[in-house]
């Protein structure tokens, strides 16, 4: 992230204390961070997205309108801003919670007991187009995902007809870099860099760029 970058941080909790802690705390954090908004229940995140266009939200699990309302908010958030990066804010680790959030579009995930400092840097790095996960949550992931798997359906990516291109795009996904990024390596719009995913995904059946990452380590 440039010195010069402004982040706009959507920032939710279940109140209005708690929405108020957190939005002092990251922005005393790094004078890059700009916090647009405040939301309390999933609707809100949504509406929020919509009204202030922030670059990532950062949205707690336990909402307003439930305890798990936080998926909720991340699934209608991705459906209509996918272009708002997510970090969902967990009370704890959980592997079925984990692979949930990251199902629903989280691309980086913090628990509450964490140092603030980590909160921090994964918001940094989400903005960045990085995925945000420790290596024990990488590990449930992938667990998750390998056993999701058809046994003898799906072919190692190296059996698959992917285009040149198409394995180009993929190690640079695997790499931690952005459509943008991509775009830039590659020489292509960031248009052709989406067409190429959706296209990658339909041939090896995931859904995302974290399944693609964990499919590809899966499959070396």
């Amino acid at each position: 992230m440039c010195l010069t970058d402004v982040v706009n941080i959507l920032v939710s909790d279940a109140n209005q204390m708690g929405c108020q802690l957190l939005a002092n705390a990251i922005k005393s954090s790094d004078p890059r961070f700009a916090v647009v908004a405040f939301a309390m229940d999933s609707h809100g995140v949504v509406e929020a997205a919509t009204r202030h266009d922030p670059n990532v939200a950062l949205i707690s699990l336990h909402l307003n309108d439930g305890p798990l309302a936080g998926l909720q908010a991340l699934r209608e958030l991705r459906a209509s801003r996918p272009d708002v990066s997510s970090v969902m804010l967990l009370e704890e680790r959980s592997g079925d919670l984990v692979v949930d959030c990251f199902r629903a579009g989280a691309k980086g995930i913090v628990c509450r007991n964490s140092p603030f400092e980590v909160l921090s840097k994964c918001l940094e790095k989400v903005h960045e187009g990085q995925i945000w996960a420790s290596s024990d949550e990488l590990r449930m992931i992938l667990e998750a995902f390998v056993s999701s798997l058809p046994s003898p359906g799906l072919n190692p990516r190296n059996t698959v007809l992917l285009t040149r291109r198409e394995d180009q795009v993929i190690d640079l996904v695997c790499q931690g870099l952005s459509n943008r990024q991509i775009s830039g390596e590659l020489n292509m719009s960031t248009h052709t860099v989406k067409n190429h995913l959706f296209r990658i995904y339909e041939k090896l059946g995931v859904s995302n760029r974290v399944e693609l990452v964990l499919y590809c380590h899966q499959s070396n």
